[in-house]
């Protein structure tokens, strides 16, 4: 394997203001604001960090990205694959660590390295 990938899962709010406010693994119309995803991924977070929740169940129940049908697991990717706020973060983490949310093109991410 390539030392220069990464390997992570995210758990994804889109808001009406994202690239395509379509829940791509749902297939529904997104009409919540950026604020109201801002809060969802802040309420995961949190559930995750508290122990209350496991990240793959939320990123299998809520993400809304084909993502969540693997647990939210992207596999590994390289520099200049993913969006670039996205991978800046996703490069920053150890490890094991979740990211504070992330804005992207996308949408409201919170980003978990696996490896």
């Amino acid at each position: 394997m390539n030392t220069s990938s990464i390997r992570c899962a995210h758990i994804l709010q889109k808001h009406i203001n994202s690239r395509n406010p379509v829940d791509s693994y749902r297939n529904k119309k997104i009409t919540r604001s950026s604020e109201e995803a801002l809060d969802n991924i802040m309420n995961f977070r949190e559930l995750i960090v508290n122990g209350q929740s496991k990240f793959e169940d939320i990123a299998k129940e809520y993400s809304e990205c084909r993502s969540a049908a693997n647990c939210g697991d992207l596999g590994y990717f390289g520099r200049n694959e993913m969006q670039k706020e996205f991978e800046d973060v996703a490069f920053s983490l150890e490890k094991g660590e979740l990211s504070q949310p992330v804005s992207s093109d996308s949408g409201i991410h919170i980003i978990l390295r696996i490896d």
